[in-house]
């Protein structure tokens, strides 16, 4: 399948992303070579093949959520690099 520069900068919008002008060549190539491996993977016959939802057949295991201390604060709070005595002290995220 071919991509025109116009189709990659208009993916490169949906993606949020910056193409410069030297990187339109590479990328271009680069999807054309995952569009005509895609275009492989249409050939296949998938007729009575579940869908895949998941990767793995796992399932969670729940547990109740109990309250208890199970840590005390003075202990939690030991090998803190920076604390005020009851909570952590961390550097300000949001301003």
């Amino acid at each position: 399948m071919q991509i025109d520069k116009d189709t990659l900068h208009k993916i490169a919008h949906l993606a949020r992303l910056e193409v410069k002008p030297e990187e339109e060549a590479p990328l271009l190539k680069s999807l054309e070579s995952v569009l005509s491996w895609m275009e492989q993977l249409d050939e296949l016959d998938t007729t009575g093949v579940a869908p895949l939802t998941h990767i793995s057949a796992e399932i969670n295991v729940m547990r109740e959520d109990v309250v208890g201390n199970h840590l005390p604060r003075e202990q939690a709070l030991v090998n803190a690099p920076s604390q005020d005595g009851t909570y952590f002290r961390v550097p300000k995220v949001i301003e």
